[in-house]
């Protein structure tokens, strides 16, 4: 893959910005690249995340929304909540199901099919709510969108209120911008005009907690009873690849240390299962490890079974769920590793390899895994890239379903939707995308989306943006323990990267099962420094004999602990 590393090269006094923020000069560097300038934003980023949230009445229509609920509540009327597939939508689920049932609420749950549902509300589950009694739908993660759906609710006489985070729809009437709400009850979510809340990026599960603590504090629950679920709108926050600033810090913040010291019993029992036990969690360890666990269960099964986990009250019964939704995260890495494979191969054997647009057919891919292996596509060759697999319809005609993944210089959504005349179906953002079309119209799709490409050979370089050039002669643990101050770390608000020229290495190895750890030490002629790479291993062992040892790298400082002992290391982010 291509790559362009540039040091981000804004200037200011850090030694001043370091006794203002009382810092060190590097983390008052590191904070400037984040856009904190000033005593009262460092006081809001280093300081108590509890005052970093916001009041949940601020929500347009929150308390229109939950005076409903206290009214249904009260009136022992049967509520369903509708959730999503995905880490987001189960956390928020289990949210709203936790607090409806704590406030002895007549609530159930349902979350839609991945294959045969799709996302969100559909006329089935609209239908078989009304066969059975259901008087109240509540969507959690999903529903802004779904104007039929809703609409068709309505005319039996269900109450319906949304939850959700996903971008509203706008209409152009008489030459205005107007926003198009489905016809709910009641509508929260922070995108909406009009909206007072003053952060507006949450995801699903962090608006229904939102929701649920003004619940809460409805029926006279004081708020220190409703901070076990921040943990939950933690973990969907980072799974969600929502930004890291402003309230999410706070939320992620809040909700990682929690998440550590988790009564819950399927939680614990999957950080067992997983060796997180007694850690202190990180959003590497919800991001990938707990999150694609959880994930796996609507991937390749139901996703009732993440939510059941989560839904344990004894540890018995939530070991033998985390069990079971390991190993099928444990199948569904097998899967998506072959299907990859596969997609490579495609590509080499078929030419399309240099196309500026990747599109891959795999006939024997779970449709389910389509974005998953996009993505490792797009790191591999740094082009968007979209991986299609054989479907039905919802009127059950074969098709062609796919999911693709883009780079930050082309807007995914806005390509597939000039080509909206021979999709059947499509929706996403600039940097991901979902659609559908038929079989025979596979050839044409690549060939227009590539056609109308005007991608450069710089726009397909990877963006790798360096906090400071910084020699290991000034690393040590207690800095490494500083760039603590600025977690959690994620989208928003990157880990701290820094670079060394000219590094020799030595007494490398290759280690890991799946060779994905590749460990030396490292010199830059000021000092020697363990080194680590996660990642193909055998490739960067290659890379390292065909350079004789010597190459530069873009890294990142961590804390090694081991049978009590703690010493630095620096992991390998970036290498050429």
């Amino acid at each position: 893959m291509s790559e362009k590393w540039t040091v981000i090269a804004k200037g200011g006094d850090y030694g001043e910005l370091g006794r203002r923020f009382g810092v060190s000069p590097v983390v008052a560097r590191l904070m400037r690249n984040r856009g904190i300038e000033t005593e009262d934003q460092a006081r809001a980023f280093l300081g108590d995340p509890e005052r970093g949230l916001n009041d949940g009445s601020l929500l347009k229509d929150c308390d229109i929304l939950t005076d409903i609920l206290c009214e249904k509540i009260d009136g022992g009327e049967h509520i369903r909540i509708i959730g999503d597939y995905d880490v987001d939508g189960v956390c928020s689920t289990y949210i709203l199901q936790t607090v409806l049932t704590a406030l002895g609420a007549r609530a159930d749950h349902i979350i839609p099919d991945r294959i045969r549902d799709g996302y969100g509300l559909n006329m089935r589950l609209i239908e078989e709510a009304k066969a059975g009694g259901v008087d109240t739908i509540i969507t959690v993660d999903n529903g802004i969108n779904a104007f039929e759906e809703i609409g068709r609710a309505k005319s039996l006489g269900m109450t319906v209120l949304v939850t959700d985070h996903h971008a509203v729809n706008f209409e152009t009437l008489d030459g205005k911008r107007v926003e198009r709400l489905p016809e709910a009850d009641a509508v929260v979510n922070p995108h909406r005009s009009g909206c007072a809340y003053p952060y507006k990026e949450l995801c699903g599960a962090a608006v229904a907690y939102r929701v649920a603590q003004v619940l809460l504090k409805k029926h006279g629950v004081g708020e220190e009873e409703g901070w076990s679920l921040c943990e939950m709108a933690a973990l969907a926050t980072v799974c969600d690849v929502m930004p890291l600033t402003g309230e999410n810090r706070s939320i992620v913040r809040l909700g990682l240390e929690k998440l550590s010291h988790t009564a819950n019993p399927g939680l614990r029992a999957l950080m067992e299962l997983k060796s997180l036990e007694g850690k202190k969690l990180t959003t590497t360890h919800a991001g990938f490890i707990l999150g694609p666990t959880i994930n796996a269960a609507g991937r390749l099964r139901q996703a009732e079974l993440a939510l059941q986990l989560l839904m344990s009250t004894n540890k018995a019964d939530a070991m033998k769920r985390a069990q079971e939704l390991k190993d099928l995260n444990d199948s569904r890495k097998g899967m998506t590793n072959s299907a990859f494979e596969a997609a490579c191969k495609f590509l080499e054997d078929e030419n399309y390899v240099n196309n500026r647009i990747l599109v891959v057919y795999l006939r024997d891919c779970h449709e389910s895994l389509a974005g998953i292996v996009a993505g490792k596509l797009r790191e591999k060759y740094s082009r968007p890239s979209l991986v299609l697999t054989d479907a039905v319809t919802d009127e059950g005609k074969p098709c062609l379903k796919g999911s693709g993944r883009s780079v930050e210089a082309y807007n995914m959504f806005e390509g597939i939707d000039a080509l909206k005349d021979i999709l059947l179906h499509y929706g996403g953002h600039s940097q991901a995308a979902g659609f559908s079309l038929e079989r025979g119209k596979l050839d044409e799709f690549r060939e227009r989306l590539n056609s109308q490409c005007t991608l450069t050979d710089e726009d397909l370089m990877l963006k790798v943006r360096i906090d400071m050039v910084l020699a290991f002669k000034y690393l040590n643990t207690s800095l490494a323990d500083e760039l603590e101050l600025l977690e959690p770390a994620g989208t928003g608000n990157e880990a701290p990267l820094f670079a060394v020229k000219e590094v020799d290495l030595s007494g490398g190895r290759v280690l890991g099962e799946n060779k994905n750890v590749y460990t030396a030490y490292a010199s830059d002629g000021t000092a020697r420094v363990r080194l680590k790479y996660f990642g193909d291993a055998e490739e960067f062992e290659n890379y390292v004999n065909q350079k004789k040892g010597k190459l530069n790298i873009c890294y990142t400082p961590e804390i090694n602990e081991f049978r009590g002992e703690r010493s630095l290391e620096i992991r390998v982010r970036h290498y050429a």
